[in-house]
């Protein structure tokens, strides 16, 4: 009933974000606003993380399942791809990095608002 529960809480507000984004037209996935309202959720205090926490670390366990879809996509589209490998690997060089370095400076600004 817990795992239940906490599959509920999940689904449900991934289900909000999506609503959300079909009612108002936004161009942001539902997906996404799915997410801000978890991350929203929790940083109130309206949903704990125990309250979410067994699901979510399934989840997280298991997230490359999750990137099968993409990589079937890239090899399904092989043939718009061929001959543009460089600018391909260009871009997801590039991005990393640029991931790697907000995401740095991110948890050094949040360790930095937690010692004060």
């Amino acid at each position: 009933m817990k795992l239940l529960r906490q599959v509920g809480i999940i689904v449900g507000i991934c289900l909000l974000g999506e609503l959300l984004q079909r009612l108002l037209k936004l161009p942001i996935p539902g997906n996404v606003l799915g997410m801000v309202i978890l991350l929203s959720c929790l940083c109130s205090g309206l949903i704990t993380l125990e309250m979410i926490a067994e699901v979510s670390g399934f989840l997280l366990d298991h997230l490359a399942f999750f990137f099968i879809p993409a990589g079937v996509g890239i090899i399904a589209c092989m043939g718009l791809l061929r001959g543009k490998w460089l600018a391909v690997l260009g871009v997801c060089f590039i991005t990393t990095v640029l991931i790697m370095v907000v995401t740095g400076h991110t948890i050094q600004w949040m360790q930095r608002g937690r010692k004060r």
